[in-house]
């Protein structure tokens, strides 16, 4: 994709933090959490379980259980069945919205493999999706409260809403910041905020941290996208591992677009939008693609990144500084992504 140049952000904390540091207080956790999915596996039905085997086999940094563990952080995390089912659910969910975005977005790489569309079919990938929302919130009806269930199913279908806002957009043109934070809070940051609620609910902690920490999680999420944006703009997709510029391509005016639409002039702003509506969707996208390569406008969206991150901070004062010692090593992880991305 585009080159990027070197600039400093704000440190949220003193301390840096590699995935690895994030990782190592939960890795018992998070080993119990693989082995109950693959469990789970075999309680679907036989002729979908190859290919949830295949999702499983091909996800992420297991971010949101690790909100969960961060945001229930107990002696026993480890062996708590409570938050293993709970970091399973939020894994499903989120796996489960990625099968469908690769089949909207026409990607064909996710996490350095074929997506799930590809592989087995859209046909396939949408019932593969619908089977993960399924048993997620299955096993989010386990619960003794009702509660769980409850918040998991409002989740996803605000995660939904957010994608379909998303894709209407593109007709809509809508340039609007508040329109973009609307849609990433839905559709990414929704899930971290009910992940860290969760976590803190099932493991005791009163309403009121519960809610601090799903502020936190909300805030995180936004810079989480935002850093996410910039990646789909900007990286190579053999270090990224996913396909990339389908925002671009798909017409989905993410941050870093529309700071750039904002300092064009208002001349060569209004041409690029008649041309956008004219039907010249290819060529207008393209011609953003020569504008990007040379106008310099990561300083802004590193002041949008910092923003998001101050308040994730800021919402973990009702913590003590043992319960927020955790959830900082995120917020420094997360910085760093974005920090060294642009070494």
């Amino acid at each position: 994709m585009f080159a990027v140049n070197s600039n400093d952000i704000s440190k949220v904390a003193p301390a840096p933090a590699s995935f690895e540091s994030l990782v190592e207080p939960v890795s018992g956790y998070l080993e119990n959490l693989d082995r109950f999915l693959q469990e789970q596996v075999l309680l679907l039905e036989p002729e979908v379980q190859e290919q949830v085997r295949y999702v499983l086999a091909h996800s992420g940094k297991r971010l949101r259980p690790i909100l969960v563990a961060y945001s229930g952080w107990h002696k026993g995390l480890a062996e708590d069945l409570e938050l293993i089912r709970l970091g399973a659910i939020l894994e499903l969910v989120h796996l489960a919205t990625l099968v469908h975005d690769d089949i909207l977005d026409e990607a064909s790489i996710r996490h350095g493999s074929q997506t799930v569309a590809v592989k087995y079919g859209k046909d396939a990938a949408v019932l593969v999706g619908d089977v993960l929302f399924a048993h997620a919130l299955c096993l989010a009806s386990e619960y003794d409260t009702t509660y769980v269930c409850r918040a998991v199913a409002k989740a996803t279908s605000r995660v939904c809403s957010g994608e379909i806002s998303q894709t209407y957009s593109k007709k809509e043109l809508n340039f609007d910041r508040t329109h973009y934070y609307r849609i990433i809070e839905l559709k990414t940051a929704e899930l971290f905020g009910v992940a860290c609620r969760l976590g803190a609910k099932v493991s005791g902690k009163s309403d009121f941290k519960a809610e601090a920490l799903f502020s936190f999680g909300i805030h995180l999420g936004c810079a989480y996208q935002i850093f996410d944006d910039v990646v789909d703009l900007f990286a190579k997709e053999s270090e990224a591992g996913k396909t990339l510029g389908t925002d671009l391509a798909n017409g989905k005016f993410t941050l870093p677009l529309l700071i750039l639409l904002e300092s064009m002039g208002i001349e060569e702003r209004k041409a690029w939008i008649n041309l956008y509506k004219s039907g010249e969707a290819k060529k207008a996208l393209q011609g953003l693609d020569v504008i990007l390569a040379t106008n310099p406008i990561l300083d802004t969206v590193q002041k949008e990144f910092n923003v998001s991150l101050d308040k994730a901070k800021t919402a973990l004062s009702p913590l003590s500084l043992k319960e927020k010692e955790y959830c900082l090593r995120l917020l420094r992880f997360v910085h760093n992504l974005f920090s060294s991305f642009i070494k």
